[in-house]
C-alpha cells in the first residue's frame, strides 16, 4: 500500500473524514488519528499512574478526564504543526481502555467507590466460588468478581447499584449517553455467548438466583451494558460529549462512535489476529497471548481466561503477570557495568548486543536454570514471587546461556498455558503475532517465541502502533464495511494486504531445546517456592 501524501491527509482532515481512536493504557493516554490510508497520521500522549489509596489501586475521574484531554489537545496541536488544520469534525471515534475491573455508579450517575481496576485482587473468594457455580474460569480481574465480592463483604454501596461498567464503557457513555460495550470487552465482565453475541442470559438467571437472599432491588440484567459486535454504530457524540474531549470547543457533535473495546481486542485488530486459528502474543513487562478459538474448550482451566474477538468469536487468553522486568533489570546491571568501565552504549545497543548473544547459546541453555517471578502468577500457583538464577555446578554458564536462559523464562510461564491449550485441548493454533518489547530485537524474540511455541511467528511493521490505532481500525471497519465483510476480511483486505513483517518458522532443535528448559523450569520452581517463604523483609513480612 502506498504512503498518503501531505496533502492527501490535509485534505482528510480539513474534510473531516479522519478517524480518530483513543486508548486508556495503565501508564500512557494515547490519542491516534489516521490518514487516508488507514495509517497514523498524528498522534497524542499522556502519561499517567494509577494509586494505591486505602488499599484499592484506582485512577480518579478526574485523572480519566484530564488525561483523555491532554491526550486529545496534543494531538491536535501535533495535527496544527504538522499540516495547519485545525480538527473540527471526525468520521468517527473509537474508545479503548484496560479491560474488566469495577466501576459502579448509583441512578444520578455517581460513582459509587472508587474506582477499582483489574489490578485489585481482593476477590479471591468470590473468584472461586463463581467459576465453580458457573463452570466457567472466572478471573479476580472480572468485574462480576468485584461485583459479588461486594456482596459477600456487604458493602454498603451495592443496593444503589444502577450500573456497573468498565473504563472504556464508561468514558463511551460520558460521550455518547449510551451504555453500551464491546462483546470482547463485555466478556471481560461476564461469561457471554458466542452465539447469541451476547452475555449467557442462563448464567445471568444463575447469578439472580445465588444473589437472591440478598433481596437486592436490581437484577444483574438491569445493570449490565448492552452488548454490540465490531461494524455496528455505538452512538454518536454529544455536545457534552464533545466539551468534555475537547474544552476548546473546536470539535463538532454527532461524530459516530464504534463499540467501545478492551485492549485485548483492540490488540488484536492491530495486530491482524482475529481469524480462527491464529492468535497473538504481548511481551512486555507483563505478558499474555490470545487464540482464537474454532469452538469453545472441552473443560473449565482455571489458567485460562474465555473472551472473544471484537466480533464475538470465542478466544482463550493465556494472561501472565511476569515477563521482562527481571531481564530488564539483568541488563541494567550490564549497563551499569558498562559506564563503571567507561563504555558509551545506548539501550538499543546494549539490548541488541545481549540478546543477539543469546542465539550462540546451547538449544537448552547449557544445564541453567532462572525464575523471572517479580509478582506472584496464577497459572503456576505463586502468589508472591522472587526473581532467582541458579545453576549446578557441571553447568554450561557463560553470557550467551545466560542471556538465552533469561529470554527462555521471560515466556515459560506462557508456554505452561499455551501447553494446556495446544496439548491438553487439541486446539489448533497455525500462527502467532508479536507485539511488544520483547520483540524490538526482532531476530531474537522470533527465535525465542517460535521455539516456546513451536508455530510460526511473525512481527508486522506496524506493530509499535498499538491499541490506539486498533480501536481507530476498529471505528474505521464501522464506516467502511460492505455487505457483511467480516472484520477478518476487513483487516485481511484492506489493512494489512502488503504490509511488510518478519516471520521465523520454528527450528526443530529451538523447540528441543526449549522444552528440554521447560522440563528444568517445572522440577526448579519449589526452589521458587522456598525463596518466596525464605526470602522475607527484615520484619518477616513478605516485603512485596
Amino acid at each position: 500500500m502506498r504512503n498518503q501524501s501531505f496533502n492527501e491527509v490535509k485534505h482528510h482532515i480539513r474534510q473531516g473524514r479522519a478517524v480518530l481512536g483513543i486508548e486508556l493504557g495503565s501508564t500512557t493516554i494515547k490519542a491516534v488519528l489516521l490518514g487516508p490510508d488507514h495509517m497514523p497520521a498524528a498522534s497524542g500522549s499522556h502519561s499517567w499512574e494509577n494509586q494505591f489509596a486505602d488499599g484499592i489501586w484506582t485512577y480518579s475521574l478526574d485523572a480519566i478526564w484530564a488525561g483523555i484531554q491532554d491526550a486529545y489537545k496534543k494531538l491536535c496541536q501535533n495535527v496544527q504543526k504538522s499540516y495547519g488544520e485545525e480538527i473540527r469534525s471526525l468520521a468517527a471515534i473509537g474508545i479503548s481502555a484496560m479491560m474488566h475491573g469495577y466501576m459502579v455508579f448509583d441512578r444520578e450517575g455517581a460513582l459509587l467507590v472508587p474506582f477499582r481496576t483489574w489490578r485489585n485482587t481482593m476477590t479471591e473468594e468470590a473468584s472461586r466460588r463463581l467459576t465453580e457455580y458457573f463452570d466457567y474460569p472466572i478471573p479476580q480481574r472480572w468485574s462480576i468478581a468485584h461485583l459479588y465480592q461486594a456482596i459477600l463483604n456487604r458493602e454498603p454501596h451495592v443496593p444503589d447499584i444502577d450500573y456497573m461498567i468498565t473504563l472504556e464503557g464508561y468514558v463511551h457513555w460520558m460521550l455518547t449517553g449510551r451504555k453500551v460495550l464491546g462483546i470482547g470487552d463485555a466478556a471481560g465482565m461476564f461469561p457471554v455467548d458466542t452465539h447469541s453475541r451476547d452475555f449467557d442470559r442462563t448464567r445471568i438467571q444463575r447469578f439472580d438466583e445465588l444473589t437472591a437472599g440478598e433481596h437486592l432491588p436490581w437484577k444483574l440484567a438491569d445493570i449490565l451494558p448492552q452488548v454490540l459486535t465490531a461494524g455496528e454504530e455505538a452512538g454518536s457524540l454529544t455536545e457534552a460529549g464533545a466539551a468534555l474531549l475537547d474544552p476548546s470547543g473546536t470539535l463538532e457533535s454527532g461524530i459516530p462512535l464504534c463499540p467501545p473495546e478492551g485492549d485485548a481486542g483492540t490488540g488484536m485488530a492491530a495486530t491482524n489476529s482475529v481469524r480462527a486459528r491464529t492468535g497473538n502474543v504481548s511481551a512486555g513487562t507483563s505478558i499474555f497471548a490470545m487464540v482464537v478459538l474454532e469452538q469453545g474448550l472441552k473443560r473449565v482451566h482455571p489458567e485460562i481466561d474465555l473472551v472473544t474477538t471484537p466480533a464475538g468469536l470465542p478466544v482463550a487468553m493465556v494472561h501472565c503477570n511476569n515477563c521482562t522486568s527481571d531481564l530488564n533489570a539483568w541488563v541494567g546491571l550490564f549497563r551499569e557495568f558498562a559506564q563503571n568501565a567507561g563504555l558509551s552504549l545506548d539501550d538499543n545497543a546494549l539490548f541488541g548486543l545481549l540478546f543477539e548473544k543469546a542465539l550462540e547459546g546451547d538449544k537448552d541453555c547449557g544445564g541453567l536454570f532462572a525464575c523471572n517471578y517479580l509478582s506472584g502468577e496464577h497459572i503456576t500457583g505463586f502468589e508472591e514471587g522472587r526473581p532467582l538464577f541458579a545453576r549446578r555446578p557441571d553447568s554450561h554458564f557463560n553470557l550467551a546461556n545466560f542471556m538465552r536462559t533469561n529470554l527462555f523464562a521471560s515466556v515459560a510461564t506462557l508456554k505452561t498455558g499455551l501447553d494446556i491449550l495446544v496439548q491438553e485441548e487439541q486446539v489448533p493454533l497455525e500462527r502467532l503475532s508479536g507485539h511488544g518489547g520483547l520483540f524490538k530485537t526482532k531476530n531474537v524474540g522470533l527465535a525465542v517465541m517460535t521455539a516456546a511455541a513451536g508455530v510460526p511467528v511473525s512481527v508486522l511493521e506496524t506493530a509499535g502502533e498499538g491499541g490506539a490505532w486498533g480501536i481507530a481500525l476498529l471505528a474505521s471497519y464501522m464506516l467502511e464495511r460492505e455487505n457483511g465483510e467480516a472484520l477478518e476480511d476487513y483487516l485481511d483486505q484492506r489493512i494489512f494486504a502488503g504490509k511488510h513483517a518478519d516471520q521465523a518458522e520454528p527450528d526443530p532443535e529451538d523447540v528441543k531445546g526449549f522444552a528440554a528448559f521447560m522440563e528444568r523450569f517445572s522440577k526448579g520452581l519449589p526452589i521458587e517456592r522456598a525463596a518466596v517463604s525464605c526470602l522475607t523483609a527484615e520484619d518477616g513480612s513478605s516485603g512485596s
